[in-house]
């Protein structure tokens, strides 16, 4: 069978008879299988081929959804009922949801075909996909690399051809950097644009859950079905989804603001900002105003995140006590050893780190000089971002400052390990869309992102300028 790499392919064969929805699973379920890359941690072979035959039944029908045979796959901290979901942790092993997710229930209902569940950083607490608990994920363009994280399962079998699209979370760049790190596009919503209901929580006012794909007009198309009110998310917005898709065509000018400090960070390979320096000379060319502007708050955006972050993460995560469900030490012996060593043995070592970094931060006499300043901080970054976008439509600046790393590279180093947001956490603190776009291949033969972000609530705009630019 042909290698699908956009759902416009996928369903023009569907509904000419050249292919079938049954066939479709079974050649991505036979990929999986010889897949060496740790991408997949389950395949739901059986409710994947069930729903393929309902799909096929509809297409024959005319009654097909808007997602009709689209294989898409999710990643570990999406709850899809009768299914196993585990943040990649110990703590959850063998724990399977009783409930869908919100965006698996919008998915479903458009036809599109769940086929597994991806490997990722455990509770989305990682930039590569090196903190599961179910071993590492490859990335499939090079063995020797992470493929990025928190979402790198997503990016891998994206990039392998293990699904055609997949579903990952965006806490401070979970979706975009492996996006850049394995070359598809990586797409965040605006703060509440998806919601959150059945995503198991990192830091509930930053998680957003969001499209992986080859191309733009598929991200554009699952936003469509994904997005909008959901009465069991409270911070979802109230806002109707856009026909995101039919607005792709669109071809105007605009203003673009790019951060100066940005492409002379000394952490930033001088490649990436080469080809950066050259996209913003090709914009101006094609019409679109491109200015330096300079962002006085970017040194505190990394330690403002990892403030307020944990500091969600300690509280999220107090539900995982050993007690209630999951993982239970078999060590213990009374309440609070059952406590202890269910949390001690069922955390792997940077979810540990995380909760103690956010549990001091919210300690009795740390509080308002950490996490009360953390929230003050995001306020004046909010801000300063808004009265940027007063001025610009939109705001360039690379994904990421280095191409894929090396497996075990930063491993011992967490400070370096962080800094690979530095370019992303800037739109979760913002609550703004941002997307990363596989524009690029390094001299080293990998790929990396150039990322745009928008103000909020602009996702339409964003995915159509985007396109824009995939086509240049």
């Amino acid at each position: 069978m042909q290698e699908y790499r956009s759902y416009s392919e996928v369903r023009k064969d569907l509904f000419a008879g050249a292919t079938n929805c049954v066939a479709l699973v079974s050649y991505y379920i036979d990929k999986i299988k010889v897949s060496e890359t740790n991408a997949v941690l389950e395949v739901f072979e059986q409710s994947a081929m069930s729903k393929a035959k309902e799909v096929d039944e509809k297409i024959q029908q005319g009654t097909a959804g808007k997602l009709a045979g689209m294989v898409i796959a999710i990643k570990d901290n999406i709850c899809y009922k009768d299914h196993k979901v585990s943040g990649s942790s110990k703590i959850l092993e063998g724990f399977e949801s009783i409930y869908n997710a919100t965006v698996v229930d919008r998915l479903l209902a458009e036809d599109a075909i769940i086929i597994s569940r991806l490997n990722c950083d455990e509770f989305a607490m990682g930039g590569s996909n090196e903190n599961s608990a179910y071993g590492n994920v490859l990335n499939p363009l090079d063995h020797s690399k992470v493929p990025g994280g928190s979402s790198g399962g997503s990016a891998a079998a994206v990039t392998e051809g293990l699904c055609l699209a997949a579903l990952g979370s965006d806490t401070g760049g979970s979706i975009r950097q492996p996006a850049s790190f394995c070359g598809i596009v990586g797409y965040k919503p605006t703060y509440g644009k998806v919601s959150r209901y059945g995503l198991l929580a990192y830091a509930s006012s930053f998680d957003q859950i969001g499209p992986m794909t080859n191309t733009v007009e598929d991200a554009a198309l699952i936003m469509e079905v994904i997005a909008g009110p959901d009465e069991y998310d409270s911070t979802a917005s109230q806002k109707p989804a856009e026909q995101y898709s039919a607005l792709l065509g669109e071809n105007n000018k605009y203003k673009i603001a790019y951060i100066k400090d940005c492409f002379e960070s000394e952490g930033i390979d001088s490649e990436i900002a080469d080809k950066h320096e050259n996209l913003i000379q090709e914009l101006k060319s094609a019409g679109h105003q491109v200015e330096g502007v300079d962002f006085p708050l970017l040194e505190y955006m990394i330690p403002n995140y990892y403030i307020l972050t944990t500091a969600e993460a300690s509280s999220n995560l107090a539900r995982y006590d050993g007690a209630h469900f999951g993982f239970r030490s078999p060590d213990a012996v009374d309440i609070e050893s059952t406590y202890v060593k269910s949390r001690s043995q069922g955390f792997g070592e940077e979810v540990k780190r995380r909760i103690m970094l956010g549990t001091f931060v919210l300690s009795a006499g740390y509080y308002d000089a950490y996490y009360t300043k953390g929230l003050r901080v995001r306020r004046l970054i909010k801000e300063k971002t808004e009265e940027l976008f007063k001025e610009y439509d939109f705001i360039l600046l690379p994904t990421a400052p280095t191409t894929a790393f090396g497996i075990g590279e930063n491993s011992e180093d967490p400070i370096t390990m962080y800094l690979q947001d530095i370019f992303t956490v800037h739109a979760n603190l913002a609550g703004i869309p941002a997307v990363s776009l596989p524009l690029y291949k390094h001299s080293n033969g990998l790929p990396f992102g150039t990322q745009l972000m928008a103000p909020k609530h602009q996702d339409a705009k964003l995915l159509a300028f985007s396109h824009t630019l995939m086509k240049k």
